[in-house]
């Protein structure tokens, strides 16, 4: 063996232990064995290095040979993301199944993005201008939904000397730039990032803008603002990956970066399946023209599944700083959470709260801290959402990473076993979520929608509390205990449920709820209650006769009406209510 080689000295799973590593540094990237394994320095000691490595380590030995990059885990950013899928560290999959078939040949090193397919690229900026870091320099159409600024590398800025219009890979210079040192910089299409670095910007912002995402318990009592976080923690079989996966379909955000991290494959199957089929409310284009996913499914290697969030926060940075709202959906941060914990034990550090590292809290806090309303280099003003799913083992939401989690978020949409085996959708427990970007969007919501929606959403919370307080009275005593306002608070919670809050993701129409149509139901069922209340105090009706008005079930069958529908519905709906109620406080029959 060469003195001056490096050379693997202890193989221990996805963790490899070099040696002669002293010119290297934390984080570069690294060629394993004689496959040519990409791995990734994660740990010095004199000089020895602990590799976590990206591929299956079956048959690698000691005395093979590890050579550096010199360089840390980067992406390529650049057109041709869009409508992608790509493995843990940025590799396109399609271009892996046509380079190793049906299973995945290791060591095979590809680029993210496609070389030799060419752009038209149009300038937007003329020679001789001085040029800042990060400034556009113009845009290519990237798909028919997104067009795709160019930018140049935010540590890059000097004097513009030529710019070309035209097509080109990206590969090939389209202007050239001079540096303050005097020497020329080629300007590419693409640019390279290191995926654990914050990509910067000039400024962050307060959130003051809700994220529609179409789901009336999470647009109406727990909305989520552009640029804030939320977490989804819920057992198996809840329904947290449908919940992401509604959101990434019709949130009203340009771009959506949805990560399959450690999930189970036919979940992004479905996703590749569904998104090319279902067309953008926004763009009106396929959901595929604006999403880019990356997979790295339960059956792939634990290393990779701890850099694919970075390699999605980065991507979802690189479009936010063309001034685009992104959303990022991570599905889940218990399966990174648990590759994070594989690898600190074989590292063999002091273990934490059952088992997972010191560090996971701020590992944590490292990727949702980069969420956030910012204004970027370019001096617009766009945000970057994100919305974790997290799997606690049986629901419990006491163990470490959703504590780790719920310090961090603002938004807590907390599913609810009970709730699915009911078949009640999307399972959220509106008793224990919550949302501390309600007081940043109410006046949004007030200005945009109407003046009243910050008053009928008090309205169906304390109607909801009510009831859950009234349950209790009538598990110990009976039904029968209760006046008949508590009755009627009962039946309205219960329409309030079945009418309002829950939401079928698979039928056509109430898969998407429009702002005005959440706020018409909300406003119907209130006004049907205000009625009956004032129906029982002024003529001691009973809740019975009450429930059997047929506009009843007009209201049970608003939410399945089609948006160019809505309002006249609810005034024939509103005016039957007040007509059959007024008919029996006359003491007619229906």
């Amino acid at each position: 063996m060469n003195s001056d080689k490096a050379y693997i000295i202890k193989v221990s799973g996805p963790l490899v232990v070099a040696k002669n590593m002293r010119n290297n540094s934390l984080y570069d990237i690294v060629k394993v064995g004689n496959l040519g394994l990409i791995g990734e320095i994660i740990e010095m000691h004199g000089d020895e290095a602990s590799i976590q490595v990206y591929e299956n380590t079956n048959g690698v030995g000691p005395y093979e040979e590890v050579i550096s990059l010199k360089h840390p885990l980067s992406i390529e950013l650049g057109p041709g993301l869009i409508g992608n899928i790509f493995d843990g560290i940025g590799r396109p999959l399609l271009k892996l199944k046509e380079h190793s078939g049906s299973r995945l040949k290791r060591g095979v090193n590809l680029s993210t993005l496609d070389y030799n397919k060419k752009y038209k690229f149009y300038p937007t900026v003329k020679a001789n201008s001085n040029l800042k870091c990060g400034a556009i320099v113009g845009y290519v159409n990237e798909t028919k939904a997104i067009c795709h600024k160019i930018m140049l590398p935010p540590n890059i800025s000097g004097e513009l000397i030529e710019i070309n219009e035209g097509e080109f890979n990206v590969l090939e210079p389209i202007g050239k730039l001079k540096l303050k040192d005097s020497s020329i910089y080629n300007i590419l299409l693409m640019q390279k990032f290191p995926i654990r670095k914050q990509r910067p910007i000039l400024k962050k912002l307060a959130p003051c803008t809700p994220l529609i995402t179409g789901q009336r318990i999470i647009d109406t009592l727990f909305p989520i603002a552009k640029g804030g976080v939320a977490a989804v923690p819920g057992p198996f079989g809840s329904g947290k990956t449908i919940v992401q996966h509604q959101i990434a379909k019709w949130a009203d955000a340009d771009v959506v970066v949805y990560i399959g991290c450690g999930e189970r494959g036919n979940e992004m199957t479905d996703v590749l399946n569904e998104f090319p089929q279902i067309e953008d409310p926004k763009t009106k284009k396929t959901l595929m023209e604006k999403t880019v996913l990356i997979a790295n499914t339960s059956d792939m290697p634990v290393a990779a599944r701890e850099a694919s969030i970075y390699t999605g926060i980065t991507i979802a940075e690189y479009y936010r700083d063309m001034g685009l709202n992104v959303a990022i959906m991570a599905d889940s941060t218990s399966r990174w959470a648990e590759a994070l914990r594989e690898m600190s034990g074989r590292l063999q550090e002091m273990p934490g709260e059952e088992g997972y590292p010191a560090y996971l809290a701020s590992r944590l806090a490292e990727f949702y801290e980069r969420a956030g309303r910012v204004i970027t280099l370019n001096n617009e003003e766009t945000s970057l959402t994100i919305i974790g799913a997290v799997s606690p083992p049986g629901g419990d939401i006491s163990e470490p990473v959703c504590q780790a989690t719920l310090r961090i978020v603002k938004v807590f949409w907390g599913l609810d076993s009970n709730l699915a085996y009911k078949r009640h959708f999307p399972a959220i427990n509106w008793l224990n979520s919550y949302s501390l970007y309600w007081d940043n969007v109410k006046e949004w919501f007030e200005k945009n929608i109407d003046e009243n929606w910050g008053v009928l959403r008090q309205q169906v919370m304390d109607i909801l509390q009510q009831e859950a307080k009234l349950e209790e009275i009538v598990k110990l005593v009976g039904i029968s205990a209760l006046n008949e306002k508590d009755k009627l608070k009962l039946e309205i919670a219960k329409c309030i449920r079945e009418d309002f809050l829950h939401q079928n993701a698979f039928n056509e129409i109430d898969t998407f709820s429009s702002l005005k149509k959440q706020f018409y139901i909300m406003d119907i069922i209130l006004k049907y209650f205000s009625r009956c209340e004032q129906a029982i105090s002024n003529f001691n009706l009973n809740t019975k006769d009450l429930l059997n008005v047929k506009a009843r079930e007009e209201i049970g069958r608003f939410k399945y009406v089609e948006n160019i529908n809505i309002k006249n519905v609810y005034e024939k709906t509103l005016k039957n209510i007040n007509t059959e109620i007024l008919c029996l406080e006359k003491g007619g029959q229906l």
